[in-house]
């Protein structure tokens, strides 16, 4: 179970209740002002990252490799979009854990990323095996 889903709305319910308490309709005024700006600073920091995915191919990233370098376990998927400014192809069932999602660049190289809980717990950067070179692309000088 996820903790944040409870602790989060009973601390704000019991800021609400402190506020009260102590300075009445006044103090639950500042402190729902307070709450309010913050909910609004998160979906606007949300909408901004999701108007930026929706430019970008799905599962596109400009470099797999500096993805890679960027990654830290822990960082929530919103993180990860925000860094790629793209939405990850979705490779797991959908709304089983965990989630997996690839974005791969221009050189077909890509990053697998694994979620559990909506957090990022590895990561695999996978790279295209070098082909032999053809005849057309070695040099030959006849004699």
């Amino acid at each position: 179970m996820n903790f944040r889903n409870v602790v989060v709305p009973l601390g704000l319910a019991i800021m609400l209740y402190v506020a009260f308490d102590s300075m009445g309709w006044k103090g639950v005024a500042a402190i729902g002002g307070g709450i309010l700006m913050w909910l609004l600073l998160h979906f606007t920091r949300l909408m901004t990252v999701m108007r930026r995915a929706s430019q970008r191919p799905i599962g596109y990233v400009g470099s797999a490799v500096m993805l890679n370098a960027k990654l830290k376990p822990k960082v929530n998927l919103m993180h990860v979009v925000a860094m790629t400014r793209s939405l990850g192809v979705l490779m797991s069932e959908e709304g089983k854990d965990p989630e997996i999602y690839r974005w791969t660049d221009g050189s077909d190289s890509y990053v697998t990323c694994e979620f559990v809980h909506g957090r990022l717990v590895k990561w695999a950067l996978e790279r295209p095996s070098k082909s032999e070179p053809t005849i057309a692309d070695s040099s030959t000088t006849a004699a």
